[in-house]
C-alpha cells in the first residue's frame, strides 16, 4: 500500500455528479491525485456518479478538489459532495492513488 496517512493530513470522500462516466473521469482523477502525491482511490458508482476517497496535505487536497470540479474536457461536473473520511476508512487508501473497480 505505501505511505502512511497521518492525522495532519486532510481526508475526504467525494461524490462527483454530472456527465462523469464514459468520459475518462476516473483516469483524470487518478492522474491528478498522483501528480499531487495523494493516497486514495476513485470508482464509478451505480447511480452514474463517480466516488473518490483521498488523503494528503491540505494544499494538495484543495488542488485535487478544484481539478475534480473542473473535470476532463469531455465531461461535465454539475456538483461535488465532499465529506470527511473516517480514521477507519483511511486505512483502505492506496498509494499510489488507484482506479478501483
Amino acid at each position: 500500500m505505501g505511505r502512511q496517512v497521518t492525522a495532519a493530513e486532510r481526508r475526504v470522500r467525494v461524490v462527483v455528479r454530472g456527465r462523469v462516466q464514459g468520459v475518462g473521469f476516473r483516469w483524470f482523477a487518478a492522474q491528478s491525485a498522483r501528480d499531487l502525491g495523494l493516497s486514495g482511490w476513485v470508482r464509478n458508482a451505480p447511480d452514474g456518479s463517480v466516488e473518490a476517497a483521498a488523503a494528503g496535505p491540505a494544499d494538495a487536497m484543495a488542488k485535487f478538489l478544484a481539478a475534480l470540479q473542473q473535470g476532463p474536457g469531455h465531461g461535465y461536473v454539475s456538483g461535488l459532495e465532499v465529506g470527511a473520511l473516517g480514521d477507519d476508512e483511511a486505512s483502505s487508501l492506496h498509494f499510489p492513488f488507484e482506479i478501483a473497480r
